[in-house]
């Protein structure tokens, strides 16, 4: 996409507490936007990296310094007075405690009951992404059998499991049909969310949250469908261009690792599926062979979180 003006670099926390609040800070008079409401950051400034840029920016902004924070989305956005690319980064760990040494208001959010506003118009997408959990389970009635598979899920809601796919290739009909509705309707009494592989209109009529498009439908598509939340599996580049193209919410790409499933497709490698998504604008999924310890691995490679078809069931 060309833009008529250079792109600005800026880097923006999204600070995170252990109770999942995030930090929003109210931007100072005299800035463009002023009392607006934003993730905390900055302007590059020459031969930093990002992540330097980000330090030296709450430092300065919050007193307070990086201990552990992850590389997350970048999203380009254009206001009147610039084009900026904003790299986000997840900030889950730091010394000191945050205060406005700018003069700015500081307020813990969550995204289910954000009180400040206005809010910059760049970061609505951002909170759509927060909202998701950072394991994605996948169903896998097909090796558990219909019993196993409803009793662990029980099991991995109570210990809290908020995000799952409903992906069973082997059931079709009335059969896929009741357990779909049987594992909806128990997430929903955790709280969690339910999409379904590929199929809308099953989605749409048993009151799922959403559908996740295989590769190929996504590729078919010219627009997005209208649902809810809507994934879609990526194995390239170009699948991922397609799933930006289309403001899909989120997409799983894999296999990272060689799988059990899938013991014919070449497995990306952790250095491929970070390049891949470098510049990403979407929360991206890792998947393909791996289990719940890959997770902090995973975030450090810029992924949003895991999915899983196997590890996620097993008794723990």
């Amino acid at each position: 996409m060309a833009h008529s003006s250079p792109l600005v670099e800026v880097v923006a926390a999204v600070i995170i507490r252990s109770d999942d609040h995030f930090l929003l800070t109210s931007r100072p008079e005299g800035k463009p936007y002023a009392g607006y409401w934003e993730f905390p950051g900055g302007k590059m400034e020459a031969g930093e990296s990002a992540l330097q840029a980000l330090d030296r920016e709450l430092q300065e902004e919050l007193g307070i310094q990086i201990k552990q924070a992850y590389p997350w989305m970048k999203r380009i956005f254009t206001y009147a007075h610039a084009t900026v690319r904003l790299h986000f980064y997840r900030v889950v760990d730091w010394s000191g405690e945050p205060f406005g040494r700018e003069n700015q208001l500081l307020s813990w959010q969550t995204v289910d009951n954000l009180s400040v506003t206005p809010l910059l118009p760049a970061n609505f997408p951002v909170l759509h992404a927060l909202a998701l959990p950072s394991i994605y389970a996948i169903t896998n009635t097909s090796e558990l059998g219909e019993e196993a598979m409803l009793r662990k899920l029980e099991q991995a809601l109570q210990q809290g499991l908020k995000f799952l796919q409903i992906r069973e290739k082997t059931l079709a009909g009335d059969r896929l049909r009741w357990l779909a509705s049987e594992i909806i309707q128990r997430a929903h009494a955790f709280e969690a969310k339910v999409v379904i592989n590929s199929d809308i209109l099953l989605s749409r009529e048993l009151g799922a949250d959403g559908v996740h498009l295989t590769s190929a439908q996504l590729m078919s598509l010219t627009s997005r469908p209208d649902v809810n939340c809507c994934g879609a599996s990526c194995h390239n580049a170009e699948e991922l261009y397609q799933a930006e193209r289309l403001g899909m919410d989120f997409v799983v790409l894999g296999p990272v690792l060689p799988t059990v499933s899938h013991p014919g497709l070449t497995a990306l490698g952790w250095q491929k599926f970070s390049a891949l998504i470098r510049d990403c604008s979407l929360p991206v999924y890792a998947l393909g062979g791996l289990v719940q310890t890959d997770l902090a691995f995973a975030l450090q490679q810029g992924s949003h979180g895991i999915a899983m078809l196997r590890d996620v069931w097993t008794d723990k």
